[in-house]
């Protein structure tokens, strides 16, 4: 959520800021509410003071013994009339919350200017995209082949969107996630096992509700439940409400968990295969930051996501993302996009965003400043470190070979039981 002073004071510099994203604010229209809020606060406290005022008059006129009636009356009046500014301004700050709930993070400086995706900014590119001499197969039949991906007999138990993961794929992709975890642990994050289901309170603090709802599975029974659909609500939601102490700072966590996505705007998209399903793993990475830490932060998380695919022996290039294509809680996000040897481009594997003070305030998330002693808002960062099931895509297709086996890159084997190469089941 944005500051509500910086909206009261300044709503045009919002709408500025909101501009470079392609969101259009209406800052008169919210200033003028603001107006309106101010009028009938004003009143409500003058009717109250008022009233407070009578009611003493009445006290004394009672102990007189003089007729209170009239006076009673008077005050039933002023009641009446407080109740009415107070339901109106309760309208009113309704409607204001709604806006605010509404409005996306403001961009950095840096964040590129542009519409859409073609106008994010390629900022270096990382290993060579290999080449085959023989017909490169896409994720799909490289899995078929090896008996290891069932997307038929998932949409027969479930629906489409799901896969089933079988004999060697199903145990490289166990292997990623633990290698994975075991990496980031190294380097310092703290692994953290946390709840796949939330509730609207952390789908609030963290932005993916009111707006998102769509895109969200909603249990039944409980109704305020929510299958999650990144580790980042529920880690991130670690410190809502919490004041943590300066010398903590920064809280770096890793977490594998499931993500569920209803996939609600992607209709047709990417519908073959494993890039876009309603269930799949990540291994996300959360730092809670002192704003003077945030940047540092940043770059540390988009490295050490680099280190996973230069691991993995994966070509990549690192995006930066502009105000057209940037997520509603980031200030700042640079995706790693892997190479795809079937699709002959980069796909997206990692997300790494700075949302600055935007999740914490929604979160009342904060830090205790070792100068003034007061609360001050921290700052949260999100991104996968990556995504388990697209790092099983770019394996499977980069490092395939004529035969139909894969070849296991050599930071995985030890998770493999030694083995470098899953070869086809014959069966």
């Amino acid at each position: 959520m944005l500051d509500p002073r910086l909206l009261r004071n300044d709503p045009q510099s919002v709408a500025v800021a909101l501009a470079r994203r392609g969101f259009e604010f209406d800052a008169a229209g919210y200033a003028a509410l603001e107006e309106k809020r101010k009028a009938l606060q004003t009143r409500a406290e003058s009717l109250q003071a008022e009233r407070n005022q009578r009611s003493k008059a009445i006290g004394k006129a009672k102990a007189a013994g003089e007729d209170i009636e009239p006076l009673k009356e008077a005050v039933a009046g002023l009641g009446a009339q407080l109740d009415q500014a107070k339901a109106e301004l309760e309208t009113i700050a309704e409607q204001l919350n709604d806006i605010q709930s509404g409005l996306p993070n403001l961009p950095d400086a840096d964040m590129p200017d542009g519409a859409d995706e073609d106008d994010n900014v390629v900022v270096r590119h990382w290993g060579e995209p290999p080449s085959f001499d023989f017909e490169v197969a896409d994720h799909v039949a490289v899995g078929e082949k090896l008996h290891g991906l069932d997307a038929a007999t998932a949409a027969k138990i479930t629906g489409a969107r799901f896969t089933i993961m079988q004999g060697g794929v199903a145990r490289l992709h166990r292997a990623l996630i633990a290698y994975m975890i075991d990496k980031h642990v190294a380097s310092g994050y703290t692994e953290v096992n946390v709840p796949y289901i939330v509730n609207s309170k952390s789908l609030y603090g963290t932005g993916q509700l009111p707006k998102f709802g769509d895109d969200l599975f909603r249990l039944a029974e409980p109704d305020d439940y929510y299958l999650i659909p990144t580790a980042e609500v529920p880690v991130s939601n670690m410190v809502a409400g919490e004041i943590v102490e300066p010398e903590r700072l920064p809280l770096r966590y890793v977490a594998h968990t499931p993500c569920f996505r209803a996939e609600a705007g992607s209709a047709g998209r990417d519908v073959r295969g494993m890039i876009r399903q309603h269930q799949f793993e990540k291994v996300e990475l959360i730092n809670i930051a002192h704003p003077d830490q945030s940047d540092a932060c940043h770059e540390a998380m988009l490295a050490s996501a680099e280190s996973v695919l230069q691991d993995l022996e994966l070509a990549y290039r690192v995006v930066d993302l502009c105000g057209g294509d940037i997520g509603f809680s980031a200030a700042r996000t640079f995706d790693l996009e892997v190479w795809l040897p079937s699709q002959q481009t980069y796909r997206e594997i990692s997300s790494i965003s700075n949302t600055r003070d935007f999740q914490a305030r929604r979160m009342g998330a904060r830090y205790r400043d070792a100068e003034t002693g007061k609360p001050r808002l921290l700052h949260t960062l999100n991104g996968s470190g990556v995504a388990a099931g697209r790092a099983l895509v770019a394996v499977l297709e980069n490092h395939q070979r004529a035969d139909g086996s894969v070849g296991v890159p050599a930071a995985l084997r030890p998770y493999m039981g030694g083995i470098d190469v899953i070869e086809p089941t014959v069966e």
